[in-house]
């Protein structure tokens, strides 16, 4: 679960966490971060590419092995090529063990429909010591109503070793505005 704040116009607060059940419910990567946009391009509808960074504290766990505080920091770039859009991002930090970790990741967007998107995605993680994690995501966006509504559906499949061999995840984002409920 991933929960977006924009407090001010090119700064959000992000917070996220993922829950795994196998067959116990965990509580992972929980992290909290500050997204900057560096400069404002075609994820702003505007034109050019858009550049931003997001850096934060990964906050502990509940599995076993990962009660410490992290730190991670990416970069993100994204654009327009025909009519894909592009994400390409990359960082690193210090996971809760406190190890060297790398992140990288290549997301395209391709719109079938005026309300519906299909997506792909590859990434990986890198850990000093340990090996690549690596995986890839095929899954769709789809905008059923408002402009401020979004259902995300997907199967990852994993590439390396490390990674696990099948993973589904859906997803609900949507949007609202804080003085909208202040006027009341």
């Amino acid at each position: 679960m991933v929960l977006n704040y924009g407090f001010a116009k090119r700064l959000e607060l992000v917070g996220e966490f993922r829950l795994e059940v196998s067959p116990e419910v965990e509580i992972t990567d929980p992290g909290l971060s500050l997204k900057g946009v560096l400069k404002e391009g075609v994820l702003q509808e505007k034109p050019g590419l858009s550049i931003a960074v997001e850096a934060g504290p990964l906050l502990p766990s509940t599995l076993p092995h990962e009660h410490g505080v992290g730190f991670e920091a990416i970069g993100i770039v994204s654009g327009k090529l025909a009519a894909v859009t592009l994400h390409v991002n990359g960082g690193g930090g210090l996971d809760r063990d406190r190890q060297v970790f790398g992140i990288w990741g290549v997301i395209g967007e391709l719109p079938l429909h005026s309300k519906l998107r299909l997506v792909g995605e590859v990434n990986g993680e890198t850990t000093q010591g340990e090996r690549p994690n690596t995986s890839a995501l095929l899954g769709i966006i789809w905008q059923p109503t408002s402009k401020s509504l979004f259902l995300d559906a997907g199967v990852r499949h994993g590439i390396s070793h490390v990674a696990p061999d099948w993973q589904f995840t859906i997803g609900l984002t949507f949007g609202f505005s804080v003085s909208a409920f202040s006027r009341r």
